[in-house]
């Protein structure tokens, strides 16, 4: 058994995707301008404010909402954002009064990342990804979430063909709002199910 001294010390993580970026493109899983390209996406495109955009309009648009929990894929693809091949499934969890909906993957890290961006650091934790399943109210509230004991609260994990985005509730005092106005308020933890859309102002 080798001691402790004799073990190398864990690379950065830094070190860790040049070394991953060299392995790719030197067995021909990828080119440098594929992984730049991922890099361009994760970074400018994938972003929160895309799902915001979907929430505003469900908001004001009926008829889009109801096409929208109904087949949330083919919703999101009518405003230009499409998800991976193998993500066949976006279901939109809409939150009401009486229920609220939090999602989370407990296997690693999983969410509709085209939509709603690449998930929060807590969202990757153990911890959250262990205790949101069985603990769900106390987590929600050490996230600043204090929910009325008389709101249910659901759980959805992510599978490996489906991913979940959480519609939350319109806030109070919007009612003449434009989507873009609205789309301001929409956060990624509110369309995770960590907290509610912003208030007014």
């Amino acid at each position: 058994m080798e001691s402790n001294s004799d073990l190398k010390a864990v690379a950065a993580p830094v070190e860790r995707a040049a070394a991953i970026e060299m392995a790719l493109t030197s067995r021909g899983v990828a080119t440098v301008e594929d992984l730049a390209e991922r890099v361009h996406l994760a970074d400018e495109v994938w972003l929160p404010e895309r799902g915001a955009r979907v929430v505003a309009k469900a908001w004001t648009d009926p008829v889009f909402r109801t096409r929208l929990l109904a087949n949330g894929k083919s919703a999101v693809a009518e405003l230009g954002i499409e998800l991976p091949a193998h993500h066949r499934h976006l279901v939109v969890l809409e939150n009401s009064h009486e229920v609220h909906n939090v999602i989370c993957c407990t296997l690693c890290s999983c969410t509709a990342l085209t939509v709603i961006g690449l998930p929060p650091d807590w969202y990757k934790d153990l911890e959250y990804r262990a205790r949101v399943v069985r603990d769900s109210r106390t987590v929600l509230r050490e996230m600043g979430l204090d929910l009325p004991a008389e709101t249910q609260v659901r759980v959805w994990d992510t599978t490996a063909d489906t991913r979940y985005m959480v519609l939350p509730l319109r806030p109070a005092g919007t009612d003449h709002w434009s989507e873009s106005q609205l789309a301001t308020l929409v956060t990624q933890d509110s369309m995770i199910g960590v907290a509610r859309a912003l208030e007014a102002k």
